[in-house]
């Protein structure tokens, strides 16, 4: 629950602290006493959008606490730890309006985003008023409303998740019904493709490799010719080799005979005959090695080709080419697979279809149930608030085509007013004081199915007196037996019902004329104080006996004599 509010320069309050209580609360005070700007200052703690108006005149920035008194277990307190905020004791949001429109926002001294304020802000506080833009009157959360009430939470996260599946089987059909009609466009090129690259069968490395065979083949071409010719003067018909050997044997029958004359010469002509019969060798099989045949180099240069007016058709290099054959084989195999695949997936997206239709088929059951009791629920609370002839009707358009994640249904919160007119959206129908009623109504009905820890009605009660104004304090005090309700009320009625009674009034401070600052103050009552705020409430400025003595049975009746 809201334990204390602290407001600091904000518009005409220049600091208030209050404390609270459980139980039921009342703000009350003379009309432009200031109760709307306690209000805008709480919503501003809670995440409302800032405005740099709402700074005190002549301050640079105002600021807003307020501190709750929550279970560990709260959602609000789930909320700030998945921020990484630390929420031991009491969690406190924190706001700070610049007077240049800037804001800043804390939850437990830690800088939050204004988003996250709002979030956990309203986790813990709902503020409902003639004019309220809250959840009640938003028709786009009348369907989370409802199902709360039926308890069709867990339906409804089911119909979700079927949706979530549902939308996944769609998507992944379409996704390869896209690609199946791309295949289909391309699979005569990749017939052809496939067909004439696998004819070609290139290999790894295959274009470096013939281009090196082709250089080197040419390359002897040139050479062939000069080989032949050193050859033939060297070991051919030509070779001196026959003519130096026969010298060489004459000159060694006649070593004997003149050693020292013969011996050199026959060591060098041995050495001439050893080296021109090495160079034979070597020339001989220079010639074996230039020796091609024509026709394999014909071969060697039409398959270059070949390769290159592939890679140029296929817009690759020629190492790239078996690397796209694998894949064009590959995406025409895929084509026939993908057909096998469609029909699998058309079977999925049929049983997700079918799963979802079930499951939102029985959600839509249950909210029909549901709006049954909750209208008759409202129902029951509305003749006491002088809403005897009106109806309270939960409308439920149902569309079976749909498909969303929250089932088949909208649903709108509807009113009439007087029996024999048309009834409709309860924002458009119902006036200002009807819509209060009906909705304090709805929220006793909604209270018992759980609520935000704290409640503020802000002048639920205008328009209305006697009997209406009583019924409605009655209802506000069995709210505030279940959750912490704060009431700015202008009714007596109201205000003697509850447990904890504050006076906003306005008073001058500093000095005179000019110097003089109008601020906003309030006040705890208590005892004989608070009866006179109640009487001053039924007699307006002139407090006579009479209404002291009014105020008092209304304290009586409630059990809280002032």
């Amino acid at each position: 629950m809201l334990a204390q509010l602290s407001i600091r320069d904000i518009v005409l309050i220049d600091r208030l602290d209050l404390g609270f209580e459980g139980g039921l609360s009342v703000l009350t005070g003379e009309t432009g006493a200031g109760k709307s700007i306690l209000l805008d200052g709480f919503a501003l703690a809670l995440g409302a959008r800032g405005d740099g108006g709402l700074v005190r005149h002549g301050e640079t920035q105002g600021q807003v606490s307020a501190v709750f008194d929550l279970p560990m277990s709260h959602p609000a307190r789930v909320l700030a730890q998945a921020q990484e905020i630390d929420t031991d004791g009491d969690l406190i949001l924190r706001r700070v309006q610049y007077a240049d429109g800037r804001t800043r926002a804390f939850v437990n001294d830690q800088p939050v985003s204004v988003q996250i304020l709002r979030m956990i802000g309203a986790a813990l506080v709902e503020i409902h008023g003639q004019h309220d833009d809250r959840a009640l009157t938003d028709p786009a959360q009348h369907r989370t409303i409802l199902d709360g009430f039926g308890e069709l939470g867990d339906q409804a996260a089911d119909v979700a998740r079927a949706s979530e599946v549902l939308k996944k089987a769609r998507q992944a059909l379409q996704s390869q019904r896209m690609r199946v009609e791309t295949a289909r466009k391309e699979a005569d090129f990749l017939r052809h493709a496939v067909a004439e690259l696998g004819k070609l069968a290139p290999g790894p490395g295959e274009e470096e490799a013939l281009a090196s065979q082709r250089q080197g083949m040419m390359a002897a071409e040139k050479v062939a010719r000069d080989i032949i010719e050193a050859y033939e003067a060297v070991g051919g018909t030509a070779s001196p080799v026959s003519a130096l050997s026969g010298v060489l044997r004459r000159l060694e029958r006649r070593a004997v005979q003149a050693p020292q004359l013969v011996d050199p010469s026959i060591a060098a002509l041995t050495t001439a005959v050893v080296a021109l019969e090495e160079a034979g060798e070597t020339l001989q099989a220079a010639v074996r090695a230039a020796e091609f045949d024509p026709r394999v180099l014909e071969r060697v240069e039409e398959r270059l080709f070949a390769l290159r007016a592939a890679a140029r058709k296929f817009d690759v290099p020629v190492d790239a080419l078996p690397a796209l054959a694998e894949t064009m084989a590959a995406d025409l195999a895929a084509l026939d697979e993908s057909e096998g695949s469609l029909k699998r997936l058309e079977a999925e997206l049929a049983e997700a279809e079918a799963a979802y239709v079930a499951l939102a088929t029985t959600l839509s059951a249950g909210r029909i149930r549901a709006a049954s009791a909750l209208d008759a629920a409202v129902k029951a609370e509305l003749p006491p608030l002088k809403l005897e002839r009106a109806r309270f009707i939960t409308q439920i358009d149902s569309d079976p085509d749909a498909r969303g994640p929250e089932g088949f249904d909208r649903v709108e919160f509807w009113v009439e007013t007087n029996p024999g007119t048309r009834p409709g959206p309860m924002m458009k129908v119902a006036s200002g004081g009807e819509l209060s009623r009906f909705m304090l109504a709805l929220k006793v009905v909604l209270a018992e199915r759980g609520s935000a820890p704290t409640l503020v009605f802000d002048e639920i009660d205008t328009g209305v007196g006697g009997a209406v104004a009583d019924a409605i304090g009655e209802r506000l005090a069995r709210l505030a037996a279940r959750v912490q309700v704060v009431s700015v009320t202008h009714a007596p009625q109201v205000a003697a019902k509850a447990g904890q009674h504050f006076l906003i009034a306005k008073s001058a401070q500093g000095g005179e004329g000019a110097d003089e600052r109008t601020v906003t103050r309030v006040s705890a009552l208590e005892a004989g104080s608070r009866r006179e705020e109640i009487a001053r409430m039924l007699a307006g400025a002139s407090i006579t006996e009479e209404a002291r003595a009014a105020a008092g049975k209304l304290l009586d009746a409630a059990g809280l004599r002032g």
